[in-house]
């Protein structure tokens, strides 16, 4: 909004006014603000999940500490909502069509999570939503931004290709399948996967103190640099990667986000004031999501996110192997002492601010290695 007040202002050849041209200065001010209000206003969000009894409901899977948390206010994923959408909603142009959906991809999946950590808290239903339910909110979640985005990349005459890591070649989504003659209907299921995939992936990160929180903040940090190349013309012509016109103002977002995970940070680190729950996990990974697919990096998201993905992968396998070996043998076995993998490694008597300050040393690595990648192009 206030990017329209001071275009106004620089026509009326006021001084200053300018300067809200600048990508670079309106992504500092949206990360500032965003870092403010999780701040200034998570004392009072938390106070009042308080006093409403919004407490974590804790099953006890034998590790230590872990009962220490019950009653710890969740649902905290409301303070890094609002420290995302009042930025952006302030820095952004609105009028840009990746603005509206990356606010609609982070609210969607929020509103999702919201109604799963309701039913826990309130129903007493430590499930939560019924898991069909919450795939069914995601998938709609993917074909709408499949579609959305395929309009918006079109409108700039951009074909169904992606960038691919290491290689300068481009990956064309009808080559997925051999012979295949229209992409689109290969690219809607390839973006709903991701959407999904990424979404339950982060949602299972949050386990522990700060760990969904500063993961995310650094591969927000990662994103800014992927996305200001690729809405550069002359750094993705130099880079190799595919220009998407327009797409600076997702630099202006994901400030935004990156502030408002650094902001939730200092009540979320151990020991956690506060967890986001369901309601922050689900929007952060709807938001990292969109944000990938827009700028034509979804398949770097693998190496980007690897933490994540590692979250994902444990969870896959031992429950596939347990099932595996207990069809063979009777008797279910286990790769990991338990998953999701950080709990494996708590299980090991490592404590649990170490296990997050390691997964965000490797997170800062795996970053280093995606931006690395775009060099070796």
């Amino acid at each position: 909004m206030l990017y329209y007040l001071f275009e106004y202002l620089d026509k009326s050849h006021i001084m200053g006014a300018g300067v809200f041209k600048y990508i670079s200065f309106r992504a500092s001010l949206a990360g500032i603000l965003g870092l403010l209000i999780a701040l200034i206003a998570g004392k009072g969000i938390i106070r009042w999940l308080q006093m409403k009894q919004i407490g974590e409901s804790i099953r006890d899977l034998g590790l230590e500490g872990q009962l220490q948390k019950k009653g710890t206010p969740t649902m905290g994923g409301i303070i890094i909502i609002l420290s995302i959408i009042i930025p952006t909603l302030l820095f952004a142009k609105l009028n840009n069509a990746y603005v509206i959906l990356m606010l609609v991809s982070t609210v969607w999946m929020g509103v999702i999570g919201a109604i799963d950590d309701y039913i826990k808290v309130f129903k007493k239903n430590k499930e939560g939503m019924k898991a069909t339910t919450k795939l069914i909110g995601q998938l709609f979640l993917g074909a709408i931004l499949a579609v959305a985005i395929d309009y918006t990349h079109s409108q700039a005459h951009l074909d169904l290709t992606t960038n691919l890591p290491i290689t300068k070649n481009l990956l064309n989504y009808s080559d997925l399948i051999p012979g295949a003659h229209n992409a689109w209907y290969i690219y809607v299921p390839v973006i709903i996967f991701i959407v999904m995939a990424v979404t339950n992936a982060v949602n299972l990160t949050d386990g522990i103190d700060g760990l969904a929180s500063g993961t995310t903040a650094i591969v927000g940090i990662g994103l800014v640099v992927l996305a200001y190349a690729a809405g550069n013309i002359k750094l993705a012509s130099y880079l190799n990667i595919i220009y998407v016109p327009n797409s600076g103002e997702v630099v202006i977002f994901l400030a935004a986000v990156i502030g408002a995970c650094l902001g939730f940070l200092w009540y979320n680190g151990f020991p956690a004031q506060v967890f986001m729950g369901d309601t922050g996990s689900m929007a952060l990974g709807g938001a990292i999501a969109a944000v990938a697919i827009i700028i034509k990096m979804e398949l770097m998201i693998p190496i980007l996110c690897g933490v994540f993905f590692a979250e994902s992968l444990s969870v896959l396998l031992q429950v596939s192997y347990f099932k595996y070996t207990k069809k063979k043998y009777g008797e279910g076995k286990r790769i990991f002492l338990m998953s999701p993998l950080h709990h494996h490694f708590q299980k090991k008597n490592i404590p649990e601010s170490k296990i997050t300050l390691r997964f965000w040393l490797v997170t800062i690595m795996l970053v280093l290695a995606t931006i690395a990648m775009l060099k070796l192009r």
